[in-house]
């Protein structure tokens, strides 16, 4: 019997733009003459939860479990349901008219997020600043409500998220065990139903689960659960960045009581060859990079060597057959490069596999994803582009490369040029030299607006310890580059790398603070350092100073470390006042404080210079 696949992002991701892996490979299998479909059922799932028919049953629900977490929402519950369908459709397509409707005095009830909503945001004037403002007080009342679902209905509830914390550092499958036995919650059975109508319109007889974090893992369990006991001659496949990176050294056997294979990194060799095995024509024993069930335990079949795929010889995303009208644009933070990831449609497109540096001493450079670099062609990226314009009608791309190559940027820009192509874009590159003042001026003239980047620990010393083959002068006059030329450069920040010290800590931050003053970064975000089992400190802790002190593994995932750094501060209690110090630099004020001033206990001063970061550009 011929196969068809049904390839489904389970609740939640992204909500105001697809998440990209079933597209790739629905263009992958359906050149290999397979039918695909897919269905984005994190948004599919969202803007069935957010309706007045379905806010009236949470309201009835909250009732019936007696829970009155946010009492005067309660009060004013009848506002939230004839409201709702309104805004939701406004975050959806953002017409003016309806703008002023929002923002009309009483439109909306004064819950705790919109009763304390910031009346200092200077907004743009004419129409963008209306919807803009709209958008805004739209997405708290949307939030509010969601508060409301995870306090009283359904603690799991999050957006872009379900359930994470069960499905962060499982090291046992225990406690996702546990839940699964639990009847499942009003969110979940409405999840469960718009599983079922996608299964009996499309006929699959595999259905194959793309799990990229933890907070997909219980709701794809949940969904393989349902058509286990329902849809019983359905096999079901999991792959994805969760596998890839948590379930690698997978013994337990109990998640195959929902799921027949689970396939590590690249998809498109290991599922032609689940094709081929369902259809009878290979053994088990072909199959590749894919945990089954033998006997009662956990096998891992892989036959060498792997049918390889090259990145330059796969054709285009294909994502006809998505909602793009149900995607939501948000806008609960005015930080610019937080509004690349929330509002507006981006077209998501990898333009080199991998990383071209894998270096970086924190990085999973051991796994695929990161260690196999294939590059391609200019031409054939644009073609690829115009094929999902044809598709989507959206002509902004997120460029998702964990580094996209300088020369690939220079030859793509150029190709966009030459052949007349107009869209918008952005990316995640390294702060090389490469990037000099002629480079980004031709990256802003192809349509790019922003660029994101490791700056890390900004810390010479500790940059050199992560192998970043970068310095903060360097970083300095890159980020200048891109900043003189209008692309907005949004900085990842580092604190509490192995050995570093609260000295380094404030010197960090006296950098942060001196590029936003110069106006060379415009937007950041820091991240408190954890070790994984697959980067080179997770592998050689003892030669980074770091002594790791577990998780014990029992079967399921592993990733995720816990370590002690005796040569370092007590790097957690920073945490408050680093992001207290880049919530002001964000919005251009604090930079006349003192480094102490950020934090409730004394800190060291800075042992930089004040004109530092001026020192390099001059």
């Amino acid at each position: 019997m011929p196969s068809k696949i049904l390839f489904i992002t389970p609740p939640f991701t992204q909500l105001n733009t697809a998440y990209p892996a079933t597209a790739y490979l629905k263009g992958f299998l359906e050149e290999q003459q397979i039918s695909v479909a897919h269905c984005d059922l994190s948004i599919e799932l969202f803007t069935a939860i957010f309706t007045s028919e379905f806010l009236q049953l949470m309201f009835q629900e909250a009732a019936d479990m007696e829970n009155d977490q946010y009492p005067e929402m309660n009060r004013m519950k009848h506002r939230y349901i004839s409201r709702v369908d309104a805004v939701l459709a406004f975050l959806q397509k953002q017409d003016i008219k309806t703008a002023h409707k929002i923002l009309e005095p009483h439109f909306l009830p004064l819950g705790h997020r919109l009763s304390r909503v910031n009346t200092e945001i200077i907004w743009e004037v004419g129409d963008v600043g209306i919807i803009d403002k709209a958008k805004h007080f739209g997405t708290l009342f949307i939030e509010e409500i969601g508060d409301f679902i995870q306090a009283n209905v359904d603690e799991f509830f999050a957006f872009t998220k379900y359930a994470e914390h069960i499905g962060t550092s499982a090291s046992s499958f225990d406690q996702l065990d546990e839940f699964l036995s639990y009847q499942p919650t009003i969110i979940e059975e409405k999840m469960l139903d718009i599983l079922v109508e996608q299964i009996e319109t499309e006929t699959p007889n595999l259905v194959c689960f793309t799990i990229p974090f933890p907070g997909n893992l219980f709701a794809a369990l949940r969904c393989a659960q349902f058509i286990k006991q329902l849809f019983p001659d359905i096999h079901v496949a999991f792959g994805g960045g969760y596998c890839n990176t948590e379930l690698r050294s997978l013994t337990d056997p109990r998640i195959f009581e929902f799921v027949d294979f689970i396939s590590l990194d690249d998809g498109e060799g290991p599922l032609l060859k689940m094709v081929n095995y369902l259809e009878g024509h290979i053994s088990i024993d072909d199959l590749e990079r894919t945990f089954v069930l033998e006997q009662e335990a956990v096998s891992y079949k892989n036959k060498v060597p792997n049918t390889i795929y090259h990145h330059r010889n796969l054709p285009a995303p294909d994502y006809s057959g998505l909602p793009f009208d149900k995607y939501v644009s948000f806008l609960d933070v005015v930080n610019p490069m937080h509004r690349m990831w929330t509002d507006a449609r981006w077209n998501k497109l990898t333009i080199s596999h991998g990383c071209y540096w894998k270096q970086c001493t924190f990085c999973d450079v051991s796994l695929d994803y990161i260690g196999n670099y294939q590059n391609t062609t200019a031409e054939d990226l644009v073609d690829k582009i115009e094929k999902i314009i044809k598709d989507t009608g959206i002509t902004g791309f997120h460029f998702v490369d964990e580094a996209a190559p300088p020369k690939m940027l220079r030859a793509l820009s150029n190709t966009l040029l030459e052949r007349g192509v107009n869209i918008t874009w952005w990316t995640n590159i390294r702060f090389e030299k490469t990037f000099n003042f002629e480079l980004c001026q031709l990256m802003a003239k192809s349509g790019c607006i922003a660029v994101t980047g490791g700056l890390e620990v900004a810390s010479d010393r500790l940059l050199s310890k992560m192998k970043k083959g970068v310095d903060i002068a360097q970083v300095t006059r890159v980020t200048h580059n891109f900043s003189q030329n209008n692309i907005m450069v949004h900085a990842y920040l580092m604190y509490g790398f192995p050995t570093q010290t609260e000295q380094e800590t404030i010197d960090s931050l006296e950098v942060v603070k001196q590029l936003f003053e110069r106006n060379c970064i415009q937007s950041a975000y820091w991240h408190q350092f954890t070790t994984t089992i697959h980067s080179p400190i997770g592998q050689n802790p003892e030669a980074f100073g770091i002594e790791i002190t577990g998780p014990v593994f029992e079967g399921f995932a592993k990733n995720d470390l816990y370590h002690q750094d005796p040569k370092g501060a007590n790097h957690p209690i920073y945490t408050k006042g680093l992001n207290l110090a880049l919530h002001n630099y964000l919005n251009k004020a604090g930079f006349e404080k003192s480094m102490s001033s950020w934090f409730d206990f004394p800190v060291p001063n800075t042992t930089h210079p004040k004109d530092l970061i001026a020192s390099f550009l001059d």
